[in-house]
């Protein structure tokens, strides 16, 4: 299931950050707290929450959540 979830990320070009911070928001986590668990400002997470949301067009980040958890890019 790991390649399949790597082969999906490389599709839609998703860094590990980027990944990293796409699961911590499909289990449920705020950008502050998002923040706080990975040691980068509020503002570094909301750059890599907006890089995502157009990496993968989708229309917010709750679409985001849903789409990777559809694809099985996060658990």
């Amino acid at each position: 299931m790991e390649n399949f979830s790597s082969n999906l990320s490389c599709r839609y070009e998703i860094t590990n950050r980027e990944k990293l911070i796409l699961q911590y928001i499909t289990d449920g986590y705020d950008n502050m707290e998002i923040a706080e668990k990975i040691h980068v400002s509020i503002h570094t997470v909301k750059a890599h929450v907006s890089a995502i949301i157009k990496k993968m067009h989708a229309k917010n980040r709750a679409h985001a959540a849903c789409i990777a958890l559809r694809k099985g890019i996060c658990k």
